[in-house]
């Protein structure tokens, strides 16, 4: 995989940063994006170069159109190419619904689902040679979690906007899907009021008998980039041990 070019958005911590290193370890030069995290993006980016790979760092809010170009701009300029998206950057509002404002709906759906639409329209034209999507969703897409619902409805609008891409991308060999996660204690699940409450129900009624892992994420998601997965097309994985049959 010599000098192929793997973005990954939000990945100066958490699932995105595992996975930013998981590729770098299978030969890719990286684009670590973010938003705030500064310090550690630099510190994701030399793990990246100890690794012996390339990396370039840009900060980049997603749910802003012109800040997508411009981040897209630079990886042209970079690299020349792109072979591999994780769309992996997400925000939302926690909230109940009678406390949600527009302001909430539109910063959460701009982060979490109309980013896919445009970083997946730059991404194409850098993919030449064909190439990868891969975008991060969660079960609120398909199951009532407690003040999720900008999120949740943020994320079905991902798997939503998955399929399309999967089908209007082909004739480009652009492969899209989607992988959803059960509840992963990353630095993220701090900003849920109901963390503790999550964490104790997750790691009691899972059937698989404990909580899903940064790295089973990651294994999901690395499959689906592979040439292995190439026959799966538009499709939205859920990697949660089962927990979400039992509803």
């Amino acid at each position: 995989m010599t000098q192929k070019v793997a973005l990954v958005t939000g990945s100066s911590r958490g699932i995105g940063k595992a996975t930013a290193l998981r590729l770098a370890k299978e030969g890719y030069d990286l684009v670590i994006n973010y938003a705030r995290s500064k310090t550690k993006a630099l510190e994701t980016a030399a793990e990246i170069e100890a690794l012996g790979r390339k990396v370039l760092i840009v900060k980049a809010n997603v749910g802003d159109v012109d800040k997508i170009k411009q981040l897209f701009q630079e990886i042209k300029n970079e690299f020349g190419r792109l072979d591999v998206f994780v769309n992996n950057a997400a925000s939302g509002v926690q909230r109940p619904i009678m406390e949600l404002e527009e302001s909430h709906w539109d910063w959460t759906m701009n982060i979490n689902s109309k980013a896919l639409l445009f970083c997946a329209q730059e991404a194409a034209k850098l993919m030449d040679k064909g190439g990868k999507i891969v975008s991060i969703s969660s079960l609120g897409s398909i199951r009532y979690l407690e003040n999720y619902t900008v999120v949740g409805v943020s994320k079905a609008a991902l798997e939503a906007l998955t399929r399309y891409l999967a089908v209007e991308l082909a004739n480009n060999n652009i492969v899209v899907n989607a992988v959803s996660g059960g509840v992963v204690d990353t630095e993220a699940l701090k900003h849920f009021p109901n963390r503790e409450e999550l964490l104790a129900e997750a790691a009691q009624k899972t059937p698989a008998g404990r909580m899903v892992s940064i790295d089973d994420m990651v294994n999901a998601i690395m499959f689906l980039l592979s040439d292995q997965a190439s026959m799966i097309r538009g499709q939205t994985i859920i990697v949660d041990g089962g927990i979400s049959l039992l509803v």
